[in-house]
C-alpha cells in the first residue's frame, strides 16, 4: 500500500513552481558556492567545467544528425547512482524539447550532474551549476499530456513562454496544477522506486537514448 498522501502537495515558498533563480553577477555565484557544504562546491565547479567542455561545435554536430520529424515515442534511460529510470519521450508532442534532451544526452552533457531538488512530490536535476541557477533558455512548448506520477517536465522561470534548456523534473505524485503551465515531454515506464529513493546530491551517471 502506498504511503503517499492523496492530498495535493503544498507548493514550495519559491512558487511559481520550479521558478529558477537567474544567475546575476559572478560575485553572487561565488557567494552561493561558498555557502555549499565542503566538497559540494568542488562538485559544482566540476559540473561547470563539464558544461564548458561541451562546445557549441559538438552540439551543432549532434544536432545535424538529428533532423526531420521524431518518433512519437522514444525510449530513454537515466542512469543514476541509485539505479536506472526508464522513460518514454513524447517526440510528437514536444519535438524541440525532446530533440534538445536527446542531443544533451548524446553529448554526455548530463554525465556527473546531480539532483539538486528533492521533495515529497518531485525530483529535479540537470543543472550544470548544481544548485538550481544554471542552464540556458529555449522556447517553451505547449503539451496536452497531464502531469501524473512519473511525468517528465521542464523547469522554467516566471515567463511561461521560456523554458530552461537543461533542468528537468520528474513528478512523484499526481501534479495536475502543472497542467498547461509546464512542458510535459515524457513519462517514467520503469524505475519509480529509483525516483522515490532519490536524495539531494545523487548523481546522473549518464542518459542513454535507446531509439530515436
Amino acid at each position: 500500500m502506498s504511503n503517499k498522501s492523496n492530498a495535493a502537495p503544498t507548493l514550495p515558498p519559491d512558487a511559481s513552481t520550479f521558478e529558477l533563480i537567474s544567475p546575476t553577477v559572478s560575485a553572487n555565484m561565488q557567494k552561493l558556492a561558498q555557502q555549499q557544504p565542503q566538497g559540494q562546491g568542488q562538485q559544482v565547479q566540476g559540473a561547470q567545467t563539464q558544461q564548458q567542455q561541451m562546445s557549441q561545435q559538438q552540439y551543432q554536430q549532434a544536432a545535424s544528425s538529428l533532423q526531420g520529424p521524431l518518433d512519437a515515442s522514444i525510449s530513454a534511460t537515466i542512469h543514476t547512482s541509485k539505479g536506472d529510470i526508464d522513460l518514454t519521450l513524447f517526440g510528437d508532442q514536444a519535438p524541440n524539447t525532446v530533440r534538445n534532451f536527446i542531443i544533451k544526452a548524446d553529448t554526455n552533457y548530463y554525465k556527473g550532474l546531480i539532483f539538486h531538488r528533492v521533495e515529497n512530490w518531485v525530483i529535479q536535476g540537470g543543472d550544470p551549476n548544481g544548485n538550481g541557477t544554471g542552464g540556458g533558455q529555449m522556447a517553451a512548448e505547449q503539451t496536452t499530456a497531464p502531469f501524473v506520477e512519473g511525468s517528465l517536465g521542464v523547469a522554467r522561470g516566471g515567463n511561461p513562454q521560456i523554458n530552461n534548456d537543461s533542468q528537468f523534473f520528474i513528478t512523484k505524485t499526481d501534479a495536475s496544477w502543472l497542467n498547461g503551465q509546464y512542458t510535459n515531454f515524457g513519462i517514467v515506464t520503469s524505475g519509480m522506486d529509483v525516483v522515490d529513493s532519490m536524495q539531494i546530491g545523487d548523481k546522473i551517471l549518464g542518459i542513454t537514448i535507446n531509439n530515436q
